[in-house]
């Protein structure tokens, strides 16, 4: 049986932005490399995402989804929003998850230096010319080094501006509950965020306010363009998928500065991702990310991070550190965690040679 806290709060409803949700649990993005070459939303996708649904998840991240035809993609067989034939591709899912009785949030992402797997561009777009840590990911399809990417123009980063807004408006348009802009994990707008990948000298470097400044600029355009009734959040983490131990250098100073600035964008929650959600951010027995998430942004807050455990999930919200969760693996080896927490039924152990392993797309959905 699994035991949880007395008027277990993850369970109760909320609201987020326009939205009225059923219970404060959802499935995080993952991505899966499982739509078509053209980056349309393939059938399975459809199953896929409505299975959380139906397993009683009150909302769904998708994974993230390219936002132009320049140097947004990261890996092949990546949806995207980019046209009119992408969005209506990703209207059954919507329409699928809706059914399911769940709310969908769109993941908007520009890969940034990290791509490695675009359709459109041999060549990739970053802050800086700095060549990224780490290995490319095998499971996304990822062979050989990362490129050493081009530093981005004042055009470049305009371009990426519009691309984040036109993706928002399509997705709005076919009828997505909100988009979540992709701003961790060291993709692009995490590499101008990130001191090691942003060595520019102009209003986007240098300072921490400098190098937050294109992920409030994104924001704010955003939140414009779609209006006041439709959801809009962002995605925050320190440690990147090809270098998970990376820490903000000025601590909880750098923390006041990226959460007030992104505080003040009209923004409806903030999405924090870490390791372990619970941790401390930065010195020992300080306050951890999620926590500072939410003393410095006044906004709602996601925590993310090994929170597939009932008891630490349900302790994070009780006590007032987040307002909601997410789970990745944890939803991945349980569609149905939600309902079978409720029910006090055992979870199943997530099995990665079964679900990532050899590659991360959905193709083995069918023994879940």
């Amino acid at each position: 049986m699994v035991e949880l806290v007395p008027k277990n709060k993850l369970f109760e409803p909320v609201n987020v932005g326009y939205n009225f949700l059923k219970n404060r649990v959802g499935v995080a993005p993952m991505t899966r490399t499982s739509a078509t070459p053209e980056g349309l939303a393939a059938e399975q996708m459809a199953e896929y995402y409505s299975s959380f649904a139906r397993g009683g998840f009150g909302f769904v991240i998708t994974e993230g989804t390219y936002t132009d035809q320049l140097y947004s993609q990261c890996y092949f067989n990546q949806p995207g929003l980019i046209n009119e034939e992408q969005a209506i591709a990703w209207k059954k899912v919507v329409d699928t998850v809706h059914e399911a009785d769940a709310a969908i949030i769109v993941q908007l992402e520009h890969a940034g230096a990290l791509s490695q797997g675009n359709r459109f561009s041999s060549h990739n777009l970053a802050p800086s010319e700095v060549q990224p840590k780490g290995d490319p990911l095998a499971f996304y399809g990822g062979v050989d080094k990362f490129p050493t990417p081009i530093a981005a123009t004042k055009q470049d980063i305009e371009q990426v501006i519009q691309g984040f807004v036109e993706s928002a408006i399509r997705a709005k348009a076919v009828g997505f509950d909100g988009v979540e802009i992709h701003g961790a994990n060291g993709y692009l707008l995490d590499q101008f965020l990130t001191d090691y990948t942003n060595e520019r000298s102009d209003e986007y470097g240098g300072s921490t306010e400098n190098r937050v400044r294109l992920l409030i600029e994104v924001s704010s355009a955003v939140r414009k363009a779609v209006g006041p009734n439709f959801t809009v959040g962002i995605r925050i983490s320190q440690a990147k998928v090809n270098y998970y131990i990376h820490k903000w250098g000025g601590g909880e100073a750098d923390a006041k500065v990226i959460f007030g600035g992104l505080g003040q964008t009209g923004l409806d929650y903030i999405h924090v991702t870490e390791y372990k959600a619970w941790k401390p951010a930065f010195e020992e027995n300080g306050p951890s990310l999620v926590q500072l998430a939410k003393r410095f942004s006044g906004k709602i807050v996601i925590a993310n991070g090994l929170l597939e455990d009932p008891l630490k999930a349900s302790e994070i919200i009780t006590d007032d550190k987040a307002d909601l969760v997410t789970l990745g693996k944890g939803a991945l080896a349980n569609h149905d965690w939600v309902t079978k927490v409720k029910e006090g039924k055992l979870l199943a152990e997530m099995r990665e040679d079964k679900i990532l392993r050899p590659d991360a797309t959905i193709k083995n959905f069918e023994i879940l």
